[in-house]
């Protein structure tokens, strides 16, 4: 089964966290190559909503990732 990635994965915030060793990979896992229409990111980008760089694909913000 080939998995899909969110399309906005390669310029999303996640991705670098992830590849700087400051985000756990359960949530590249779960959301961007997992159910990303779950990602509450994701709908805010599809809304052309505002949401911080810092803020998780669940809606919770991280202060530690500003």
């Amino acid at each position: 089964m080939i998995q899909r990635e969110c399309k906005w994965f390669s310029i999303c915030p996640m991705k670098r966290f992830y590849e700087e060793k400051r985000l756990d990979s359960r949530w590249i896992e779960m959301y961007c190559k997992g159910n990303w229409k779950q990602c509450v990111r994701y709908d805010m980008e599809e809304k052309g909503e505002y949401h911080p760089d810092y803020m998780l694909p669940d809606g919770s913000l991280d202060n530690n990732l500003k």
